[in-house]
């Protein structure tokens, strides 16, 4: 009897197969390329990070449409979703996602392709819609109240965080640390959003900074360049 059970499992996941609705897979394909293009220019305009955020978005429509194919290929079949399971225990994702922005930005991309792919395509424009003012509203809300010029990326070997905010705060009038990152060899990396008056001020804050380690490594850039 257990054999029996055993053999019509089996037929009922070699029988399956899964029923594609090829109009709609063209329709959410489409729809999905669309919705990331508006996401990437989203993302470029009021992200925050301090990454390169034009090429890092350059993968949020790959994403989308992967994920959108791969749901609609499996919804309807158990034993392509249990294959999907296996497939994906010996994937290992190894992009170094430094900053939560841009884990959020990789999940959204996935929940619309989830949503298409599910063939939810009103909850998914509507929570896309809802999801996307949302972002723009806070960005503009952000842009009014920061009046932040630059960003400063200070590294090196043996600074003291301590010693560059003190130097930072003497010549700007807004100092605020984006990120901080400190090994095990004592190898500092910070990012800084900072206000500076004039260029005089960028040499001062230079000359200051180069009196903590002569192998200091200063970059400052535009914040709409990053």
């Amino acid at each position: 009897m257990y054999m029996g059970k055993l053999e019509t499992f089996e037929a009922f996941l070699v029988g399956q197969s899964p029923q594609i609705d090829y109009s709609y897979l063209v329709l959410a394909l489409v729809i999905s390329a669309i919705l990331t293009y508006i996401l990437k220019k989203v993302y470029i305009k009021y992200g925050t990070s301090l990454s390169n955020r034009k090429l890092f978005s350059n993968n949020f429509m790959l994403l989308t449409i992967t994920t959108t194919l791969i749901i609609m290929v499996i919804k309807s079949s158990l034993a392509l979703s249990l294959g999907l399971v296996g497939a994906l225990s010996i994937i290992r994702f190894r992009a170094a996602i430094k900053e939560p922005e841009e884990l959020a930005y990789l999940f959204l991309t996935i929940s619309i392709g989830l949503g298409l792919g599910a063939g939810q395509l009103m909850v998914t424009l509507i929570s896309f819609a809802i999801i996307v003012s949302l972002i723009c509203l806070r960005g503009i809300i952000l842009k009014k109240k920061e009046n932040r010029d630059l960003s400063l990326i200070i590294s090196g070997k043996g600074i003291k965080l301590e010693k560059v905010v003190e130097i930072l705060k003497k010549n700007c009038s807004n100092v605020y640390i984006k990120r901080f990152d400190q090994t095990e060899e004592d190898f500092l990396e910070a990012c800084f959003l900072v206000d500076i008056k004039n260029f005089k001020k960028l040499e001062e804050i230079k000359e200051a900074l180069k009196k903590l380690s002569k192998k200091i490594n200063i970059t400052y850039l535009e914040k709409s360049l990053i």
